[in-house]
């Protein structure tokens, strides 16, 4: 491979040479195997001038190192990735220990991964103030650890406590906080990064950085005494086995790893970080999550559309109506918020605000950024600005004859070309698509509750939509930082369609007397972020009441499909959920939790005094989400199982440790999914009689993605 894809050299009169990283063949700097041999021998070539008297490690690009290229690192047995990782152990182990010549990291954009080993690695990290510069290990994210010794350095350089919070969560570091740390040395303006560089190269040369941090008189007990760190471990265990249920198995090998290297030394924590990154990247965890970040990279990648959506007007400044005025007007995009009363748009600017407010606090965020993410909202009582919109979201109440009445006024008010958009989750989009002048140009996109969190777009079209609306939008909700999929308009659209059974599962063994919180439980157990009953009350009942109605209609096609309606009586009673601290369970005056609200049971046939195995609990709701999805397929309402997946996992938080319904079932084995289906069925009835797609799958011998990998789909 030819270096000069990759690397540029320039040497000063002073001494100081600086490798500027420009990956000319991807457009981004990214660590692979062909790359780690490369810099190895260029950091031997600079070793051996003695002219050379630092180095700088700088990007031409928008990020620093935006770490692994993790498809070159697929293996399908123990001992295939272990020599590159020993490789790259030593190439760093090497540039670390040399203090003859110094290497300066200079970082703006994103240093995450490998990326972020090779910074620590390094004499002295400098870092730029923009808030495009982030820095990350998030290895944990992908079932995997930190492999090049991040797991030994980044401990020894800001504290146990600080490390384990990064590489448990994988969360992203600021510049500010990043100097605070004491994971950067210094914070400079990115337009001077280069030549604050430069002066520290000049400064180490003379004398080599003495960090002094202040640390609390409780975290230096914590993080430099035996004593302290025993007691460190023994939590983060604890709380790792809590909100893992043990389905992610990269959370204990991080801490094992972390714990080997200060109490055994550096080379055993090293070996340790070894034994276990190669043994997780092998399980099915990381390969199930490792789907999801290629569905997520992908996802970002479609061609331009030929109408760019600059200008959105959104009706409705209530709960969704603002977020989708958030997520769009924080990526650059200007919004018309329209509402019945002046209150509801200040409110919206307030909420925004207040949000900002706290990355202008934390320096994430100049007041300037800020003032200029504000000044694209215009706050709309009329819709004498409408004209100025490409595309148009309603977010009004959920029924259907005020959506047409809004139609109407769109139509009224707004250009001829107008995109309408509905953000509903239960009404039928191509009963409001027939209504309008140009139902090519209506579509529905729904946004998850709360908008500016929930990751996913589910762009729903009718057999009327214009490839060009959907094309458009699409990219709409790529830019405003959505992962998008596109689904065909059916009662429930894809995501919910799937969430009713499972949903109505769990609400029938409650009426057969199951406890609440016991089938919580066992689906948290299962693997999912929340159980269905803290689910819908974090939803409100008011939504999922919509979302029940949707599955009362649907049902009415399906004789054989039961649905308990529970919650739409609780909803008529008063009950919303944590809103009103009133739902399925009690809260306390700060809306905390506190146990099972007794009083719901009223509204069921059982009492919660019915013991039901916890694997029967899982294997009930979980099959009927699995065969929704199957049907979903077979009737064309997803394309693909890749777009099943995405939906299921970013949409209402699908086990994410392995990668969607459709990788589930094919890990679990087709024929074993089937056969509990049949078991189910003889039990409970036809409700549960197995989709046509997957008796063929199974007779047939196929999957849903490629055998070897599970990476293709079949």
């Amino acid at each position: 491979m030819n270096r000069s894809n990759f690397f540029r050299l320039d040497k000063d009169k002073d001494g100081i040479v600086t490798i500027w990283m420009n990956n000319k063949r991807s457009g981004i700097n990214i660590v692979s195997p062909d790359l780690i041999t490369m810099m190895d021998e260029m950091f031997r070539e600079i070793l051996a001038d003695d002219s050379i008297k630092a180095v700088i490690l700088i990007s031409e690009l928008k990020d620093f190192i935006a770490g692994a290229d993790i498809k070159a690192f697929e293996i399908e047995k123990e001992g295939e990735f272990r020599p590159f990782q020993e490789k790259g152990h030593r190439i760093l182990e090497d540039l670390e220990k040399q203090t003859q010549k110094p290497v300066i990291a200079a970082i703006h954009g994103n240093c995450v991964g490998l990326g972020l080993e090779v910074a620590l690695a390094c004499h002295a990290r400098i870092v730029s103030n923009s808030a495009a510069t982030k820095l990350a290990l998030p290895e944990v994210k992908l079932g995997i650890l930190p492999g090049g010794g991040g797991t030994q350095r980044l401990p020894r350089l800001v504290g146990l406590q600080k490390a384990l919070d990064m590489m448990l969560t994988g969360k992203n570091i600021y510049a500010y906080q990043a100097k605070k740390m004491g994971l950067a040395d210094e914070v400079v303006d990115e337009n001077k990064l280069y030549h604050a560089a430069k002066i520290l190269a000049h400064k180490i040369i003379r004398k080599p950085i003495e960090r002094k941090r202040k640390i609390a008189f409780k975290d230096k007990i914590l993080d430099g005494t035996g004593f302290g760190r025993n007691i460190v471990f023994k939590q983060a265990k604890k709380m790792a086995a809590k909100q893992t249920q043990g389905n992610y198995p990269a959370v204990p090998a991080i801490i094992d790893c972390v714990e080997t290297g200060l109490k055994q030394g550096l080379k055993a924590g090293y070996a340790k970080e070894l034994e276990h990154f190669e043994k997780l990247m092998l399980t099915p965890e990381s390969a199930g999550l490792r789907s999801l970040f290629y569905i997520m990279t992908e996802n970002k990648k479609h061609d331009e559309p030929k109408v760019k959506l600059e200008t959105l007007g959104m009706i409705g400044a209530g709960f969704m109506g603002s977020g989708i005025t958030e997520v769009s007007v924080k990526n650059g995009i200007d919004v018309h918020l329209k509402d019945i009363a002046p209150e509801g748009i200040q409110k919206t600017r307030k909420d925004i605000w207040k949000g900002l407010k706290k990355k202008i606090k934390y320096k994430t965020m100049s007041l300037v950024e800020a003032e200029g993410i504000m000044s694209r909202i215009h706050g709309e009582l009329t819709y004498d600005n409408f004209k100025n919109a490409d595309i148009v979201i309603e977010a009004v109440l959920e029924k259907m004859d005020l959506k047409k009445r809004i139609i109407n006024d769109i139509q009224e008010h707004g250009r001829e070309d107008v995109i309408i958009a509905t953000n509903t989750s239960a009404l039928s989009v191509t009963e409001m698509a027939e209504h309008a002048k140009q139902p090519e140009q209506v579509i529905g996109m729904h946004y998850f509750s709360p908008v500016p969190k929930m990751p996913l777009l589910e762009i729903v079209k009718t057999p009327h939509t214009a490839q060009w609306v959907i094309d458009s939008c699409y990219d709409l909700g790529v830019r405003q930082g959505k992962t998008v999929i596109v689904v065909n308009d059916c009662p429930g659209f894809y995501v919910n369609r799937i969430l009713i059974p499972y949903i109505n599962e769990c609400l029938l063994m409650v009426d057969e007397g199951v406890a609440i919180e016991d089938i919580n439980k066992a689906m948290e157990k299962k693997g999912f972020p929340v159980g269905p009953f803290k689910l819908l009350d974090e939803v409100g009942l008011d939504v999922a009441a919509h979302i029940v109605e949707t599955g009362k209609k649907a049902a009415a096609d399906r004789p054989d499909f039961p649905v308990n309606l529970s919650i739409l009586d609780m909803y008529e009673k008063g009950y919303h959920g944590k809103k009103n601290r009133k739902g399925f369970f009690a809260y306390n005056e700060k809306g905390k939790k506190t146990g099972v609200n007794k009083e719901v049971y009223s509204f069921f046939k059982g009492n919660g005094t019915q013991k039901m195995d916890e694997k029967h609990i899982q294997d009930r709701a979980l099959s009927m989400m699995l065969n929704e999805a199957l049907m979903c397929l077979e009737e064309g309402i997803i394309d693909t199982p890749t777009t099943g997946d995405t939906g299921a996992v970013f949409g209402i938080g699908f086990l994410p440790f392995t990668g969607g319904p459709f990788r589930y079932m094919d890990y679990k084995g087709l024929d074993a999914i089937h056969e509990t289906l049949a078991s189910l069925e003889n039990q409970y009835g036809a409700r549960f009689k197995a989709a046509g797609i997957l008796g063929d799958k199974v007779r047939s011998g196929a999957r849903f993605y490629d055998n070897k990998k599970q990476m293709v789909e079949a």
